[in-house]
């Protein structure tokens, strides 16, 4: 039988919450145990500069406490690189950041400046951790991924997820079409391809049936359904539909 594919359960939104009032409850150091106990992979978390869920200290309880796999987001800053050597997190995913966004927007644009963004990567990776960037599913940017010695390129599944929205049978299809195609091509060049952003219960079977794709990152939409089902049940639940078809 296939391999499932890994899933990240990203529990900012836990901290998002608890932000809300300031309060020390929910805990997403919590809310990451009773995720591996429902099944996860491995446990994402995004730490912005404006510190608006996720905080050193998670980060901190985190990397001692998460026993599957920690993979923290992050802008490509020299500040958030000295904490990404500082907690020593399994993997780190290179993000663009804006302040303004509700959340990330779009993916780190590799061909902007791409010697900058490959001596980063070279000093996480001295530093012992593997390394991603969180890409639009642009063959451009593949092409410039390709050029560096990052371990993994996640696909930004945005605008296949919000075309799924429309219900609009053509929309899904190129959008489906375009990750596809995104994804045969970073794995042809030797890069782990993961993918992530918008991806819910229901749309995310398309996903799955791609087989470049080993590993889904998933938030909000498992977060949302643990508010009436509990996380653990959240969780496996989703990791149910990741099961490769025969």
């Amino acid at each position: 039988m296939p391999e499932p594919i890994f899933l990240g359960v990203n529990i900012d939104h836990i901290a998002t919450l608890r932000q809300a009032r300031r309060a020390p409850e929910p805990d997403p150091v919590h809310a990451a145990a009773m995720a591996e106990r429902g099944g996860a992979d491995g446990i994402t978390v995004h730490i912005r500069s404006d510190r608006r869920h996720i905080n050193e200290r998670d980060l901190e309880i985190l990397a001692a406490t998460v026993k599957s796999h920690l993979n923290v987001e992050m802008a490509s800053t020299p500040e958030m690189l000295d904490i990404a050597k500082r907690y020593g997190p399994d993997n780190v995913t290179l993000v663009p950041e804006r302040p303004e966004e509700l959340t990330t927007e779009g993916g780190l644009d590799v061909a902007a400046d791409p010697q900058r963004l490959a001596d980063q990567i070279a000093a996480l990776k001295d530093a012992g951790m593997t390394t991603a960037i969180f890409l639009d599913p642009d063959l451009k940017q593949i092409e410039a991924a390709a050029g560096l010695e990052v371990h993994q390129i996640e696909i930004n599944t945005a605008a296949y997820s919000d075309a799924c929205e429309t219900r609009q049978a053509a929309a899904i299809e190129e959008q489906r079409l375009i990750v596809a195609d995104v994804a045969r091509a970073a794995a042809a060049v030797g890069l782990r391809v993961a993918a992530g952003h918008g991806l819910t219960y229901r749309n995310v079977g398309a996903v799955v049936r791609m087989a470049e794709i080993e590993e889904l990152n998933i938030g909000h939409n498992i977060v949302a359904r643990a508010v009436f089902v509990g996380l653990e049940r959240a969780v496996r639940e989703m990791k149910e539909l990741l099961a490769r078809p025969l």
